[in-house]
């Protein structure tokens, strides 16, 4: 059954953390504008960012307009939310450069082009950059008292800290509040959305509209994506996982939501896809009875690598996933062996002993430690355990020659199912 309203849509997918009062008669009643912020700290937006993009992406889809505004003023102080400590302060040209890199990975949730309600994208930098200390301190500052400003989670929570908080930092808040209401004049914004982390600053905004311009204005957050282990979705032992294929390869981001539990797969279904509740539905079911078989991760990692980076670099990402289960390496390049197998042990083997009629396998498989001696690998060999590039060879005469390397750079060895071994082509 289809929502009837943009609100309807979030509450069902549990999107609806918190809001203010009067938000879901708002959506029925008329098209409103609505914007989320991001910031700017880096070339590329990250999985944490997900959460805001799709938000804003269905409010587009229920007719209403979406601003995606960049931090380019803001980015340069930061937001003490979910902060232990303060930020590194960047300069106003890696802040340009950043905006300028993400602009791209927008348009691939959000429609700018599409008549009556297109996505805005708008840097925050333009007036804030522009406006006068003083007139700043009288127009905004003079509206928010230092015990509301304490009082907010993401204050009182550093200043319960020994390292503090910085007097820019603790001016965010008026800064986002500014925000809102140079939205509000310029494009009739009245709806601010964003993380749970968000509520202290998004109802400042709705505070100085509401005393400045006699208007009212409204807020949503959404509860913030953690994983199994209760971790801020995207921050992982290796690091953050990138919309930017260049930093977080298609495979890689594939293999990110593939690995997630049963226990936050559903609700990162309702997140993060368009399917439908019929068909979470049934995923949920398949869940419950046949978790072994992951139906409901591999949909999840199958509508989200889709949505990031298309359709091809989906159906790489998963002939890249099946090579680990012994599936067809050929059509692969060095760059994808290398992403695939870079948690398998590996070796570095002069290329020269690949040349003329190479290298016996055996001597290989014993030297990678697949085999503790050759007459093992011949044992191996003889009861069909032994592969090259997932290709079963049984000749324990067989050699491994520079034309087995892909793109002459990588040889992979695998005994049995899945004991791998990567070997590296060095000069």
């Amino acid at each position: 059954m289809a929502a009837q309203s943009a609100f309807d849509e979030f509450c069902w997918r549990g999107l609806v953390y918190d809001s203010t009062e009067g938000l879901s008669d708002a959506l029925v009643a008329e098209k409103v504008t609505v914007y989320i912020g991001f910031d700017p700290t880096a070339d590329s937006l990250q999985v944490g960012n997900l959460l805001a993009l799709m938000g804003l992406a269905r409010m587009q889809r229920f007719g209403h307009s979406p601003i995606a505004l960049a931090g380019g003023g803001t980015g340069m102080i930061g937001d003490p939310g979910g902060k232990t400590s303060e930020r590194q302060l960047m300069s106003i040209d890696q802040v340009q450069a950043n905006v300028e890199a993400i602009k791209l990975q927008l348009a691939r949730y959000l429609d700018f082009e599409v008549r009556g309600n297109p996505a805005r994208l708008v840097n925050n930098a333009d007036w804030l950059l522009n406006v006068p200390m003083m007139a700043f301190l009288r127009d905004v500052g003079k509206h928010f008292t230092v015990s509301y400003m304490t009082s907010k989670d993401s204050v009182k929570t550093r200043l319960q800290r020994e390292e503090g908080i910085s007097y820019a930092e603790f001016s965010y808040m008026l800064l986002q509040a500014y925000d809102f209401q140079q939205l509000f004049d310029r494009y009739g914004c009245t709806l601010q959305a964003g993380g749970s982390d968000q509520w202290g600053n998004i109802t400042a905004g709705v505070e100085l509209i509401r005393r400045t311009r006699d208007a009212r204005a409204y807020g949503l957050v959404y509860p913030l994506a953690t994983d199994t282990e209760g971790v801020k979705l995207g921050k992982t032992v290796r690091g953050a996982i990138w919309l930017d294929a260049a930093k977080t390869s298609p495979f890689r981001y594939y293999q990110f939501w593939l690995n997630q539990g049963d226990d936050v797969v559903i609700s990162f279904l309702k997140y993060f896809t368009w399917l439908d509740q019929e068909a979470i539905v049934d995923l949920e079911q398949k869940l419950e009875a046949h978790p072994e078989r992951r139906d409901a991760q591999r949909a999840l990692a199958q509508e989200v690598t889709r949505l990031t980076h298309g359709e091809t670099a989906l159906a790489k990402a998963e002939q890249a996933s099946q090579v680990l289960f012994g599936g067809e390496i050929a059509g692969l390049d060095a760059s994808e062996i290398a992403d695939i197998f870079s948690d398998v042990p590996s070796s570095d083997v002069p290329r020269s002993r690949f040349e003329g009629n190479g290298s016996a396998l055996i001597d290989l498989f014993e030297e990678a430690g697949l085999a503790r001696s050759k007459g093992e690998a011949r044992r191996l060999l003889s009861n069909g355990g032994v592969y090259i590039n997932n290709i079963q060879v049984t000749d324990p005469a067989r050699a491994v020659a520079l034309q087995d390397a892909t793109d002459g750079q990588f040889i992979v060895l695998r005994k049995g199912k899945k004991q791998y071994h990567l070997l590296r082509l060095v000069e």
